[in-house]
């Protein structure tokens, strides 16, 4: 997903977003240690787009209490 995408999502729907995206990152940490992930950039790019949606979750806040 693009910063845009992210940023024109609601507060409910990011929220949302990165329990699913958490409970995705757990099954792909699950699958590694059991050897059935064969791409583990997966990894990576789930923690990433983790981080991009808490970080405009962060911006809104800061933003609305301006």
């Amino acid at each position: 997903m693009k910063i845009e995408e992210i940023r024109n999502l609601s507060r409910d729907e990011l929220l949302n977003k990165v329990e699913s995206l958490k409970e995705e990152l757990m099954r792909l940490r699950f699958n590694k240690k059991s050897g059935q992930l064969t791409d583990t950039s997966k990894i990576k790019k789930t923690r990433r787009e983790i981080s991009r949606i808490l970080t405009v979750l962060k911006q809104k806040e800061t933003k609305k209490q301006e």
